[in-house]
């Protein structure tokens, strides 16, 4: 007869997001993934395989959460530009939340750390920011449409902007004691939309 598990692998994979969310892969060890998440080794390993792969599960949970969000916000009927403006507003409200301080975002935190020489992982992160470049193309081809931006922008080149000015704000707000930094780029970064 097999065995229930003792845990709940949903609680457990949250659990170790957070826990690596906060303090990144190489800084988080098997022990301490046992310690934060109150389960054996021996049942994580048999559940999610092991602390890459437990990584990799929970960068997709990660996304998971992600990528909804981001279309209800940009498919809303009527003008474009402002869920645009209100994207890039939300992510410079997050990168200098209290809260978040010195998270950033898993999957910059992913591009930084493993990307550069786990190709799973590169390939993760890219897969993240095409579909995060589509939904702004997307919505900024709409908004010139719509006759909200003006003819002469490019609205891929303008997605790619806004994606490479997304991460960054991630980055500086996971760093920087000065918001306004964050905000002021933010803002600076929109009057390219008018």
């Amino acid at each position: 007869m097999a065995r229930t598990k003792e845990f709940d692998p949903d609680a457990a994979l949250w659990a170790a997001l957070e826990l690596f969310w906060r303090r990144g892969y190489e800084a988080t060890s098997m022990s301490d993934l046992v310690e934060h998440l109150g389960v054996g080794r021996a049942s994580l390993y048999a559940t999610f395989g092991n602390k890459r792969e437990l990584y990799l599960k929970a960068l997709e949970r990660y996304e998971q959460g992600l990528l909804p969000d981001l279309l209800t916000d940009l498919a809303r009927p009527g003008p474009a530009l402002p869920g645009v403006r209100s994207l890039v507003r939300r992510y410079a409200a997050e990168a200098t939340a209290e809260e978040l301080r010195g998270r950033g975002c898993f999957v910059t935190n992913t591009a930084a750390e493993l990307a550069p020489h786990d190709p799973v992982a590169a390939r993760r992160v890219e897969r993240n920011w095409d579909q995060l470049e589509t939904v702004l193309h997307a919505s900024l081809v709409r908004a010139r449409a719509q006759g909200e931006l003006p003819a002469g922008r490019d609205p891929l080149t303008l997605a790619r902007m806004l994606l490479v000015l997304l991460q960054g704000l991630r980055v500086v707000g996971k760093a920087s004691a000065d918001p306004a930094r964050v905000r002021d780029a933010a803002e600076q970064a929109l009057a390219l939309l008018d």
